[in-house]
């Protein structure tokens, strides 16, 4: 276990305050461990920055009835394969379909790929999720 260091931090009373209630709805256990979950966010935003390797997902929604759509998701997923480590894909009702796309790549490359799928017709939302490898994250 990495050796822990304590400081010190000087707040405004009711900026403290705020982050109590915080913490509170986000059920954390201590400040020391929502600070320290700040500090981490704060280092997966710099990692993608400064484009360093990270991993994210890409969440796309779209109606699986629309012509040729699913054909063209697959075309754009094996042009970006050396980017994708991994695919699950959810029905959602009978015409709406989730997928997660799992990518490990520069940043750049991560929002290219997000970028291409939804801009395909039919695709109703996508979001990028930024993460980490966790190389940099203690």
């Amino acid at each position: 276990m990495p050796k822990l260091v304590r400081f010190g931090i000087s707040l405004e009373k009711e900026l403290l305050a705020k982050f109590d209630k915080h913490i509170s709805k986000k059920k954390y256990q201590n400040r020391s461990e929502a600070i320290r979950d700040l500090i981490r966010e704060e280092i997966v935003k710099t990692e993608w920055l400064k484009d360093k390797e990270v991993a994210g997902t890409i969440t796309l929604v779209y109606d699986h009835h629309k012509r040729e759509l699913i054909n063209k998701l697959t075309d754009i997923q094996h042009d970006f394969h050396e980017l994708i480590i991994s695919t699950q894909h959810i029905h959602l009702d009978h015409d709406n379909c989730l997928e997660i796309i799992a990518v490990k790549s520069k940043p750049k490359e991560a929002q290219k790929l997000a970028d291409t799928l939804k801009s395909i017709k039919g695709v109703k939302h996508e979001t990028l999720s930024m993460s980490s490898t966790g190389k940099e994250i203690i």
